[in-house]
């Protein structure tokens, strides 16, 4: 995506990762002190009237307008590595979605950026984590990384962003990984749907940049459509979870009750982590909410801590896929993460993270999230076996999953 830009050098955007957080409070007029946040989000209502009215009122914007490199100083700055730094002496992963989530929301303030306001009206939030795939293991914690990014696809009222992480390791910068992060733009309050700059592709190699965010929206559609929670899995789905259920019988009773773990496998209800988290404000993003990337990082973690269990060695990241932000996270929220080992494959873990907000007042359960990771150990693992029809469906969602990230390497 970015040598599209790097023949416009003199347009390159570049902060380190300190300034992303401070120029997004910029940008929203967002306070730094928890007790003026009432005062700060009645503020940003009499922001409402500056929205436009239809896409056909806001300027074009290129994909260079947008453009973003951001530096994460690790092999220079020593106190900020230690923020960054995991028992095995790498990098805490985690602290990467947070940095990718920051970036991704400045990078779509860029695309929407008015000279003539001196706050942006817009809520731009994100809506969907498409795809982070590991181009690399490694991740060094002595060495900078560098994180680049920008506009690819617009709609509407959503943006996709494509970003780039390499780091500087024996004399040159090489890819880390690469991520597609969906936005969405909201009115000041975040209540409904605002409309985005318009996005004009330049050359071949942009309008291909702008076909694949055609596509991958409608993918979105289609896996969306198929999801087992709103149509029957396919024949040969069926046929996968029969099988299983064959293999589970216990011979000597022939019984439909009667059910027995076959040789190097774990039952699904015995490969979950689960956590809570309460949410204070230290957490919030610059609408007062619950930072995205803060729930990413502590689903990450969970997930990892379960693969690592369930596998019985340091598991490494393959893939990070499709994950869905359904609900925003209030603060002082209850916050209730599941971790579920759903597929397994030779020495490949497929986890499953669902995060949900409890009312402690009225005990409601609201889903806020869910996330699904991909694994890889160095030895093959025990196979993941479900008992119950539900279980069996969370197995062939991570078998799709697991699926669509081997297609994407």
């Amino acid at each position: 995506v970015c040598k599209i830009i790097h023949s416009c050098a003199q347009l390159i955007n570049c902060v380190d990762c300190f300034s992303v957080r401070n120029r997004l409070r910029e940008i929203v007029g967002a306070s730094t002190n928890w007790r003026d946040h009432q005062q700060a989000l009645a503020d940003r209502l009499s922001l409402s009237n500056q929205l436009a009215g239809s896409q056909d009122e806001l300027p074009v914007r290129r994909m260079k307008d947008s453009y973003i490199e951001v530096h994460l100083p690790l092999g220079t700055d020593p106190t900020l590595r230690e923020k960054y730094l995991n028992y095995h002496k790498g990098v805490r992963f985690g602290r990467i979605l947070e940095d990718l989530d920051s970036l991704a929301v400045l990078i779509c303030y860029s695309h929407t950026h008015n000279k003539a306001l001196q706050r942006s009206p817009l809520s731009i939030v994100t809506a969907l984590v498409d795809k982070i795939d590991m181009r690399k293991q490694v991740i060094h914690p002595d060495c900078d990384i560098k994180f680049t990014g920008h506009v690819t696809w617009v709609g509407k009222t959503s943006i996709e962003a494509k970003m780039h992480m390499s780091q500087y390791h024996d004399g040159a910068y090489t890819p880390v990984l690469d991520a597609t992060f969906v936005m969405v733009a909201r009115d000041p309050e975040n209540k409904r749907a605002a409309f985005v700059n318009p996005l004009k592709p330049e050359g071949p190699e942009e309008e291909e940049l702008f076909q694949q965010g055609e596509i991958n929206k409608t993918r979105r559609v289609e896996l969306s459509t198929a999801s087992l929670l709103k149509v029957a899995p396919t024949a040969e789905e069926r046929k996968i979870v029969h099988s299983l259920f064959l293999n589970t019988l216990d011979t000597k009773t022939v019984s439909f009750r009667s059910r027995v773990l076959p040789p190097n496998s774990v039952w699904m209800e015995d490969a979950k982590v689960k956590g809570l988290e309460i949410c204070h404000p230290q957490e919030r993003n610059i609408f007062n909410r619950i930072f995205g990337g803060f729930l990413m990082r502590k689903a990450y973690e969970l997930g990892w801590a379960n693969a690592c269990a369930y596998g019985g060695c340091r598991p490494n990241l393959v893939a990070v896929d499709d994950i869905l932000f359904q609900k925003p996270v209030e603060i002082g929220s209850l916050l209730l993460l599941s971790s579920q080992v759903c597929y397994t494959e030779g020495n490949y873990i497929q986890v499953r993270v669902h995060t949900e907000v409890l009312d402690p007042l009225t005990r409601h359960h609201n889903t806020t999230n869910v996330f699904h990771f991909t694994f890889v150990t160095d030895k093959d693992v025990p196979n993941i076996v479900p008992q119950s029809y539900g279980e069996s469906m969370l197995y062939l969602d991570g078998k799709r999953h697991f699926n669509q990230t081997l297609e994407s390497q």
